[in-house]
């Protein structure tokens, strides 16, 4: 299982995790998801790279 780490330099507010959250955990394979409101990242394990930055965008949030 890989883990990524994405920059999501708009996440900023408990209501921008609980969407991306939400959303990256819909992610087939996708094990966990923590998202870091300091350094706004988006830590991934498992699931398909393209289909959890597909999902961050579907969330509304830019991926740097």
């Amino acid at each position: 299982m890989t883990t990524t780490t994405y920059k999501v330099p708009d996440v900023s507010c408990a209501h921008c995790e609980r969407a991306i959250h939400d959303s990256v955990s819909a992610v087939p394979g996708v094990e966990q998801v923590d998202v870091d409101l300091d350094a706004k990242t988006v830590t991934v394990s498992g699931g398909d790279a393209s289909a959890v930055h597909a999902a961050i965008v579907d969330a509304g949030y830019a991926v740097a």
